[in-house]
């Protein structure tokens, strides 16, 4: 870590401990600017100063020690060999397309199939919003839908194979099961569905129907196990669950999570995962990213950061799930590098910057506790040991001999006496890493689930140095693919200009549909509890249908 002065906008010197300098965007004018990420008092912190509009101060990690411990995961990934913008064109992130500065494939591809929604949270910077000047709605055709995959598809060395379809609230479209044929039919294995829930609570039969198109989860909003903290569908989401449960297809839970709102809630919304774990595949944690214009004040009333929350996973699980169980996404390339040093050829790889995100496995036992993975496997050795014999393959030792020796060596790594009972870890990591066949790790997800944490970046927090690395992308009509915290973050660059260029104008969809644009808001209450009567989150939801039944 460096000590040094940087100016102020008042030429007066502020001595920062820099840990590294970036670039970042004024959140006013969106001028690219120098940027400082620095430590004070064991936070970390990010200032970036405009000569138009001053210094901006913010928070950007809530725990310097998991900081430098994240860090340590640093990992470059493959990069782009079919880039949409050449390097002289570039200026981050003033040209995204991908470029050939991006140091990341696509991990998960995002196609907005429509901006409308049926809900209108206060949070969310995405919805159409009748009466605004420059309203469109947007909803590209099956045919514009087909073309974009097939881009995903011709990415190199990885062809992208894992899509969200997103909004908006997806299944506003009639047309959706199409839509998900559709992008089976071009090759994407993995298809993950985007949405509130409420419409598959009302109508159960379509879980199914997205099912049998290709849908593989649900990936469903979720921010609370009380209606004051999930007014949005804390009714309707059970109901939600249930059909899914019934139709065999898999849930994941995403909080947006916002200090002082629904941060008290983090532990009980796990409780709930683990009620569900028939059901309920993941729960990813989403700390909110700060849009529009606010104060500081205001921003240090919400803004909340990945170690913020883990920190209170630990308090509102009993010590159950710890602060030191959760490790950065880029942790997981040493098993990449091995799989392709075994296979001789390119494999996905998740190489997003470490303060993106971050995740661990939880395995429920008999007693139904939760046992995060690292507590009976050793993830740092093991990840180390997978980097050194990728090393060695690399350097031409024998492959064949190299992967024996592993083979044995791997079980190592595994604390027999502290492994959960009726769980293999070593046959499931011999068979996946060594054998390549995946059907244990089914069976290991009938009694886990996976946490995770992604933080988008906002104006205030904007880094190039996360930017490049970005592996989650949007699919745009144009044929670019371009990162989330960019068409996001800058949406006068990206999102708003795609979604004018290639939508409609609120009143002329209304006359060409024949719909009023609030038709579909949503704004009942499914199975609504009597007045003082609460439903307790932690139970199964078949057993929460039970007492609704009883208090009826």
């Amino acid at each position: 870590m460096a000590v040094i002065e940087v100016l102020r906008q008042e030429d007066t010197p502020k001595v920062l401990n820099v840990i590294r300098k970036t670039q970042s965007i004024c959140p006013e004018c969106n001028r690219i600017l120098p940027a400082y990420v620095f430590e004070r008092e064991n936070k970390v912190f990010m200032t970036k100063t405009c000569p138009d509009h001053g210094e901006t101060e913010e928070l950007y990690f809530g725990d310097y020690n998991m900081y430098l411990k994240f860090s340590s995961y640093w990992s470059d990934g493959k990069g782009t060999h079919a880039p949409n913008v050449k390097l002289e064109n570039c200026q981050c992130p003033a040209n995204c397309g991908l470029c050939t500065n991006h140091l990341s494939h696509t991990g998960l591809a995002n196609i907005i199939v429509t901006n409308r929604c049926d809900l209108t949270c206060w949070y969310c910077f995405f919805y159409v919003k009748k009466g605004l000047e420059g309203a469109y709605v947007y909803e590209p055709t099956q045919e514009q839908i087909g073309m974009m995959v097939r881009t995903l598809r011709a990415e190199r060395p990885v062809p992208g194979n894992s899509l969200q379809i997103t909004g908006g609230e997806p299944t506003l479209r009639e047309d959706l099961p199409e839509i998900i044929r559709k992008i089976k039919s071009e090759g994407v294995d993995h298809i993950q569905l985007n949405t509130n829930g409420i419409n598959i609570a009302l109508h159960p039969e379509l879980a199914k129907i997205y099912k049998e198109a290709g849908t593989s989860n649900l990936y469903m909003s979720f921010d609370g196990v009380t209606p004051k903290t999930n007014p949005k569908n804390h009714w309707e989401a059970p109901h939600a669950i249930e059909a899914c449960r019934q139709a065999h297809l898999g849930v994941v839970l995403v909080p947006t999570v916002i200090k002082s709102i629904n941060d008290h809630e983090l532990g009980g919304i796990i409780d709930f995962a683990r009620a569900n774990i028939d059901a309920v595949r993941a729960v990813n944690f989403q700390p909110v990213s700060l849009t529009g214009r606010m104060s500081k004040k205001e921003r240090e009333k919400y803004r909340i950061t990945i170690p913020d929350c883990i920190h209170r996973i630990e308090d509102q699980t009993n010590g159950e799930v710890t602060a030191d169980s959760w490790f950065p996404v880029p942790s997981c390339s040493p098993i990449t590098h091995f799989i392709e040093a075994v296979s001789n050829r390119p494999q996905y790889e998740l190489s997003i910057h470490f303060a993106c995100g971050a995740g661990t496995y939880v395995y429920m036992d008999n007693n139904r506790k939760l046992i995060p993975i690292g507590k009976f496997l050793d993830i740092r050795g093991l990840l180390e040991f997978l980097d050194e014999k990728a090393d060695e393959i690399h350097s031409g030792s024998n492959r064949w001999i190299t992967l024996a020796k592993a083979a044995t060596k791997i079980m190592g790594f595994i604390d027999k006496e502290k492994q959960p009972e009726g769980l293999n870890m070593g046959k499931m990591l011999f068979d996946a890493l060594v054998r390549h066949d995946y059907s244990a790790i089914g069976q290991f997800h009938l009694k886990s689930v996976f946490l995770g944490m992604m933080h988008f970046q906002d104006k205030y927090n904007q880094d190039e140095e996360r930017l490049q690395r970005c592996d989650i992308h949007y699919l745009t009509p144009d044929l670019r693919i371009i990162p989330f915290c960019s068409f996001n973050v800058i949406p006068e660059w990206y999102r708003d200009r795609v979604q004018k260029k290639y939508g409609m104008p609120v009143e002329e969809w209304e006359k060409s549909s024949g719909e009023k644009l609030e038709a579909k808001l949503y704004r009942g209450d499914l199975r609504k509890l009597k007045p003082g009567q609460k439903l307790d989150m932690s139970c199964s939801t078949s057993e929460i249908f039970q007492k609704v039944s009883n208090l009826q």
